[in-house]
């Protein structure tokens, strides 16, 4: 029983991430943080072996999700790639400070993060200015070097130490700092998750955090969830992506707030 709940997290967790461009560990981490504190069957279920699991997870996820949006010429590979300059040493740092978390504290962390991840979508955003339709400035784009390699080294940090890929900040930042429309910030935030989680996982596996007997079960769903993620995210309109991002933020960071206090 506990393989099929989690091969439906799995499945359920890397749809959305696809589909918004968080990578799912918006969705698998408060998963299996529920089903810790809820059942006996998931004690082993401790903060640092879930996020080691998402980040793993995240890897099969981004790759199928990017070579769709790849096809589609969604990704901005210059602003991916700037932004990828800090992830790298931010991710290592971020996993090296995860074994010192406890689940209550990580419970409320993450959710209070969440919250102040739905908030950016409410700051006046930059216009969009001349884009074509893959994303890409038919004019010259301005792009400030430091701030934005500190925001990918934040976006490192916290993806190593929470296990959410970072998407849940590089995508409202795209669109805010950038102006980049959604579905371009979406596809490139899963372009850059790809080689965000393989760095952080790969620093998890070091320090002993990876479960592999659950990790196997998880990687089909991840390549299932994130295929078809991709493909409903080109149904959808921009301002409906925006709202479910917004909600499914909310809500996460609202319950997770409530199980740390509790």
């Amino acid at each position: 029983m506990v393989y099929v709940v989690c091969l439906v997290i799995a499945v359920l967790s890397a749809f959305t991430g696809s589909l918004i461009g968080l990578g799912g560990g918006v969705v698998l981490i408060p998963a299996m943080l529920f089903m810790h504190h809820y059942t006996d069957a998931f004690t082993w279920a401790v903060p640092q072996v879930i996020v080691g699991i998402s980040l793993i997870t995240m890897i099969f996820t981004a790759c199928s999700s990017t070579i769709a949006y790849i096809k589609k010429g969604r990704v901005h590979y210059r602003i991916g790639g700037l932004l990828l300059l800090g992830s790298i040493p931010g991710g290592i740092l971020g996993s090296w400070l995860n074994q010192f978390i406890h689940a209550d504290s990580f419970s409320l962390y993450f959710g209070v993060l969440m919250i102040l991840l739905s908030l950016l979508f409410f700051i006046k955003r930059k216009r969009s200015g001349n884009l074509d339709q893959s994303g890409e400035r038919t004019s010259a784009t301005y792009i400030s070097v430091l701030p934005a390699f500190f925001i990918s080294l934040t976006v490192g940090v916290i993806s190593g130490l929470f296990g959410i890929g970072g998407g849940a900040i590089m995508v409202p930042a795209m669109i805010v700092l950038f102006g980049l429309p959604i579905h371009i910030a979406t596809a490139t935030s899963m372009f850059m998750i790809l080689f965000i989680s393989i760095i952080s996982a790969s620093t998890h596996i070091a320090l002993g955090h990876i479960t592999w007997q659950y990790v196997l079960i998880f990687i089909p769903g991840a390549l299932i969830g994130g295929t078809l993620g991709a493909k409903v995210s080109q149904l959808i309109s921009s301002n409906a992506l925006e709202w479910v991002l917004r909600i499914v933020l909310v809500l996460v960071g609202a319950r997770l707030i409530m199980e740390g206090l509790m």
